[in-house]
């Protein structure tokens, strides 16, 4: 008798143990790696993005916020379940390459150029870019660079590419840092940089930076969600990743993106796609 009753508790102890095991693989399975860009971290929107997630869905993010290129880098080598990024050359490269299953467009605002009220470069209310970067150049202005492979480094080379000129020596400043960091630089330098318009305002009452140059069409900042290819790397979660995409596209989901911030700040960080 005795001993059927000890095998019995055994047999229950095993059991337990064996579903505190397959827990431990649960909670492994169900974490996913989201390789983002700075400015959604800077702004704060990824902080809900992921505390909104969550509670919704039976997941764990893990959110690395390094830039769309370091992001899409990590994506192609499989260090990453999901992609947010905002580098559209480098996004179309990627999943022309056959790293990505699919993209889709998330939200955008806008680039902005942003300096010091006194305006050596005489910018302040230019629509055209390209015309603000050269005249930057030509009054020996300083502008600071993130200087890190991200998106919003990314559309700033372009500007200097179409303008056919880009400050040199001292007069062009490398942070190698995010988008927050690198606006902070150029407020104590008293240098232009180019920032996306949602961390300018989310940091604006501590700068003395000014909006210089806005609404030129070119200065499109695009958000796009990218799945990488789970053929080339089977071990990602890409159920999960499936679900933040589901996530980001509800229209509960949109709702948040365009109300985001209005209430603090009283201007639309983003605009839903």
């Amino acid at each position: 008798m005795w001993g059927g009753a000890l095998t019995l508790l055994l047999l229950v102890a095993w059991v337990f143990l064996g579903c505190g095991c397959g827990g431990s693989s649960e909670e492994k399975i169900s974490e996913i790696t989201l390789a983002t860009t700075t400015s959604a971290e800077d702004s704060g929107i990824l902080d809900e993005f992921v505390k909104r997630f969550e509670k919704e869905y039976p997941y764990r993010v893990k959110a690395v916020a390094v830039g769309s290129g370091a992001a899409l880098f990590m994506g192609r080598n499989g260090d990453a379940d999901v992609l947010l990024t905002h580098e559209p050359k480098a996004e179309k490269e990627f999943m022309e390459a056959g790293y990505g299953e699919s993209i889709t467009k998330i939200m955008h605002n806008d680039f902005i150029i942003v300096g010091q009220r006194k305006d050596p470069a005489k910018i302040r209310g230019l629509t055209d870019a390209i015309e603000a970067a050269r005249r930057i150049v030509s009054s020996g202005s300083v502008f600071v660079s993130r200087g890190d492979a991200s998106g919003t480094n990314a559309m700033e080379l372009s500007i200097w590419e179409m303008a056919g000129v880009r400050p040199q020596g001292e007069n062009y400043v490398e942070t190698g840092q995010g988008m927050g960091e690198t606006i902070r630089i150029a407020n104590e330098m008293g240098a232009y940089t180019l920032t996306d318009r949602a961390t300018f305002i989310v940091l604006e009452e501590s700068l003395s930076l000014k909006i210089m140059v806005e609404g030129d069409k070119r200065l499109l900042n695009q958000y796009s969600l990218i799945i990488p290819n789970p053929k080339l790397h089977p071990k990602v979660n890409y159920k999960g990743a499936k679900a933040f995409l589901e996530f980001l596209s509800k229209p509960e989901t949109k709702r948040f993106i365009g109300n985001y911030g209005v209430d603090r700040y009283h201007k639309q960080l983003f605009y839903p796609d």
